[in-house]
């Protein structure tokens, strides 16, 4: 598997660069994900911000995905979300993430929540392996992409997979013009 300067092997044939979260959620997803179209490729850590990596590695933007993790309240209850958007738009927090949560208002977790709450490095998080009962908003142009870039979980390597396999993971919602 390969996109621009990034050569991938099977993400479960190198655990070590992936969080144990991402690993874990990897084994158990079977059919909704086989692990023969997950790769990982291992890349420097100083480059795992989104503009140096693709300048880096030849990876146009539209081809690399981040994601974020969304926090709002409702009723005394934090409700979270990993929102999954191409590194060329923004995720609509404000608008439709917070009415997928249902919340008065929705914002970026704190950094060190956001990695709490995770198990997964910043810079490197990713839709696999968050909560179970969180909601994973995947952006209908990310699910369309034929393979895309996106976080293993620590910042020293990303994985390689079909977008519109993000669309199917456990609690994944896609959903168009999440990315603007």
């Amino acid at each position: 598997m390969r996109m621009g300067r990034l050569d991938a092997v099977p993400a479960l044939d190198r655990t070590d660069l992936l969080a144990p979260a991402v690993a874990a959620a990897l084994a158990d997803l079977g059919d909704k994900l086989p692990a023969e179209a997950v790769g990982v490729a291992e890349i420097d850590p100083e480059l795992a911000d989104t503009a140096a990596f693709c300048e880096r590695y030849g990876v146009a933007p539209e081809e690399s995905a981040n994601c974020v993790v969304v926090a709002g309240r409702r009723d005394g209850e934090t409700r979270f979300a990993a929102c999954v958007v191409l590194a060329t738009t923004r995720a609509d927090v404000n608008g439709l993430v917070r009415r997928q949560l249902d919340v008065r208002k929705a914002s970026f977790a704190a950094v060190d929540v956001a990695v709490a709450q995770t198990a997964m490095e910043y810079g490197g998080i990713t839709p696999i392996g968050v909560p179970a009962h969180w909601p994973v908003f995947v952006d209908a142009a990310v699910a369309a992409g034929p393979q895309v870039v996106v976080g293993s979980g620590v910042r020293r390597s990303k994985l390689l997979l079909p977008g519109e396999a993000l669309g199917r993971l456990p609690g994944a919602v896609v959903l168009a013009g999440l990315g603007r």
